[in-house]
């Protein structure tokens, strides 16, 4: 659809109301990666974090704590990848 456009595509529905997705999971692999290449990835990353966190845990959470009835909403967690580049004493 895009042909690999970063140009955003203003379409509104009937009725003025839209959902915007952004999807920045995930390393990229390319033959050669440069330290430039690697300091976008692991910021991707850490916004897909946040992410995740304030979408999926701690609301899931929050749900647990008020009692509410609700299907566990599994989602891939890349606190892991993070931990690789920026923990303390062990990150790279």
């Amino acid at each position: 659809v895009l042909a690999g456009s970063d140009e955003p595509i203003n379409i509104v529905p009937p009725g003025g109301a839209s959902i915007g997705v952004l999807d920045i999971f995930g390393f990229e692999t390319f033959e050669v990666n440069a330290f430039e290449q690697l300091c976008i990835n692991y910021t991707n990353e850490t916004l897909q974090q946040q992410f995740n966190k304030f979408v999926f845990k701690l609301e899931q959470q929050e749900y647990e704590r008020e009692g509410i009835l609700w299907k566990f909403i599994p989602f891939p967690d890349n606190q892991d990848v993070l931990d690789l580049i920026d923990k303390s004493r062990t990150g790279i």
